[in-house]
């Protein structure tokens, strides 16, 4: 699997793939949100639970806005789904109208629930997702080896190629706008586009956390810690430095913490020790300095990504194939896991957030 430039490792290169195809219909592949909290029931805010097929959350909310009189950067989205794909999430309208769902579903969605919340519905108020995924002319025994050795050694938290854009070139794009680079009409069109231009900052970031997170795998450090590394606790989200690596790698261990690999930006928490200097030298390969990351703002505050996070995968028979279910946290990519699973492309590069 390709994130855009450059090809991710398996954790689990060592345990053969199951093969098949992912994705041979949008039925192939469900995601359900796993919401932060539920509407109460009352307040000035109309939340709508949605079942989309074949469209992007974009779609599907300005259909929606445009049907209620809402502007549309007024639709509170917890997170985006995927496209090719059968989803379902909460969007959040401030309206004072109660409308019968039916009459507000469309071509390629329909709303399942309806209710009221006090707050608008924010980014990231969400727990994660969870997959049900078909995979068609797979064999199952080898998806199982795949999967017992994922909960043995953890979910190596990349971000999957979606990320990077249809043609991969989200990332440079994302490198060109912060070394302030307008030659490229792509460039020019990002910086008229606020979305477009926080969505190939972005890429950026996560190019360089893929980056760094195989690089650690190629040094055998995916399960420890070094002196130095920023740790994230994964209960709470807790941040501290590594002061003792052979405690914090036991800890790790029972998924209690793990390392957290840079989104770079003028707010990132520093690593120090051994850290430092692999991510000092990740960024100066770049062309990308200090004074280019604060120029950003707040499109390039920077922030820390585990690395290394629990999956349990269950698996089930289909004829001619297998199903497999999970759960991952918000911002981790279910096509990564069948990944490790299939061991192929596998139709991988098509699926996922958009």
């Amino acid at each position: 699997m390709s994130p855009g430039q450059g090809r991710i490792p398996w954790i689990t290169s060592d345990v053969p793939g199951s093969g098949g195809l992912v994705k041979v219909s949008p039925e192939d592949f469900r995601v359900d949100e796993i919401p932060a909290y539920l509407p109460s029931g009352a307040g000035p805010h109309l939340y709508l639970q949605v079942e989309k097929r074949g469209k992007t959350t974009r779609d599907v909310v300005k259909a929606i806005a445009r049907e209620l009189g809402v502007p549309e950067r007024d639709v509170g989205v917890a997170g985006l789904k995927d496209r090719q794909a059968v989803t379902t999430q909460w969007l959040s309208f401030p309206s004072a109208r109660d409308p019968d769902p039916a009459s507000i579903s469309g071509d390629g969605f329909r709303v399942v629930a309806a209710s009221r919340h006090g707050n608008k519905l924010r980014t990231g108020h969400t727990k994660g997702n969870r997959f049900e995924i078909s995979v068609q002319g797979g064999e199952l025994e080898a998806a199982r080896l795949s999967a017992a050795a994922l909960a043995l050694r953890g979910f190596p938290n990349f971000f999957g190629p979606q990320r990077f854009g249809a043609a991969g070139r989200n990332a440079d794009v994302g490198r060109a706008l912060l070394q302030g680079r307008t030659e490229d009409p792509e460039v020019r069109r990002s910086i008229r586009d606020r979305f477009l231009r926080r969505m190939c900052i972005s890429a950026w970031q996560s190019l360089l956390f893929n980056r760094w997170l195989a690089e650690r795998i190629a040094d055998g450090l995916f399960a420890r810690a070094l002196a130095g590394d920023v740790m994230k606790k994964l209960e709470t989200g807790g941040v501290f430095t590594c002061a003792d690596p052979a405690l914090d790698t036991e800890r790790m261990a029972r998924f209690e913490i793990s390392p957290a690999g840079p989104m770079f930006g003028h707010k990132l928490r520093a690593a120090e020790g051994e850290a430092e200097p692999r991510e000092a030298r990740l960024l100066a390969g770049e062309g990308v300095g200090p004074g280019e990351l604060s120029r950003a703002g707040g499109e390039a505050e920077g922030t820390r990504r585990p690395a290394r996070l629990p999956v349990r995968v269950e698996l089930s028979p289909l004829p001619g194939g297998y199903r497999a279910v999970f759960e991952l946290p918000r911002g981790s990519y279910a096509t990564v896991v069948m990944g490790e699973l299939v061991k192929g492309e596998a139709g991988l590069d098509e699926a996922g957030e958009e």
